[in-house]
């Protein structure tokens, strides 16, 4: 009888970060691959949270009696789109103002 590994239940973004991680560790990552890795963990608050803890027990592995509070960053919430087209006519109404105006004689 075969012993089953147990199953783990993970995400898309969870598996593709593995994927990024280890390319960006042998130096094999593009461009494009890094920037989608950043948009990754920005995103994703669990995998932010654990990219935290993993770089201050880096940080400090020996030094126990250290304690240090975690920052907990709030996720960026990405705009619907009628607050994409209000940012979009904002900025439009804000370059309109700043550009010189020209006065034909």
């Amino acid at each position: 009888m075969k012993h089953r590994k147990q199953l783990e239940r993970r995400t898309f973004l969870q598996d593709r970060f593995d994927i990024l991680i280890k390319r960006q560790r042998n130096g094999t990552a593009s461009f494009n691959e890094l920037t989608e890795l950043d948009d990754i963990v920005n995103r994703d608050p669990a995998i932010r949270e654990s990219i935290l803890v993993e770089m201050q027990e880096g940080d400090n592995p020996k030094d126990d009696q250290l304690t240090e509070e975690v920052t907990v960053i709030a996720p960026v919430k990405q705009p619907n789109w009628l607050e994409g087209i209000k940012g979009f006519i904002g900025r439009w109404f804000m370059e309109m103002n700043a550009a010189p105006h020209v006065i034909a004689q």
